[in-house]
C-alpha cells in the first residue's frame, strides 16, 4: 500500500518556486489543485506537477512553517532525478530567482553571471548612483 509523503523544504516564495520549475523545464499547474495518489487518493496543493503515470507531485504551503513542502506518493515518483536530486535543482534555481527578484526590487541589475565547475552560479549585480 502506498501513501502520500510530505517533504519539508525552505521554499517560501511561490513566484520564485514557479520560476525555478519553469527554468528547469518542468511543466506545472497553479493551484489549488489536487495531487493524485494511490487508489484515487488526493491532497490539495498550491502547485502541481503532473506525471505521465497519472500520479502527481505537488507543493503545498505548510501553515505552521510557511514553507512549501513537497507532497507526492513517492512509490510512483517518475522523474529523471531522485527526490533529493530534484529538490537540490529546484532549490538552486529558487535561490537564483529569489536573489535576482530582491536585487531588482532594490534597484540592482544583473551585470555578470558565471556557472562554476561545481554547478554553483556566481552572480554580480550593480546599481548606478546618478
Amino acid at each position: 500500500m502506498s501513501h502520500f509523503s510530505q517533504i519539508k523544504t525552505k521554499l517560501r516564495n511561490l513566484a520564485s518556486l514557479q520560476s525555478a520549475l519553469t527554468d528547469l523545464g518542468t511543466e506545472w499547474k497553479a493551484g489549488p489543485y489536487p495531487v493524485r495518489g494511490y487508489q484515487g487518493q488526493t491532497q490539495q496543493a498550491d502547485l502541481v506537477i503532473p506525471q505521465d503515470n497519472g500520479y502527481d507531485i505537488g507543493f503545498r504551503r505548510n501553515t505552521d512553517t510557511q514553507d512549501y513542502e513537497l507532497v507526492a506518493d513517492l512509490q510512483y515518483w517518475q522523474q529523471p532525478l531522485t527526490v533529493e536530486g530534484f529538490l537540490r535543482q529546484v532549490t538552486q534555481r529558487y535561490a537564483y530567482n529569489t536573489v535576482l527578484a530582491e536585487s531588482s526590487r532594490q534597484g540592482f541589475q544583473l551585470a555578470e553571471e558565471q556557472v562554476q565547475q561545481d554547478g554553483s552560479v556566481r552572480l554580480v549585480v550593480q546599481r548606478w548612483n546618478g
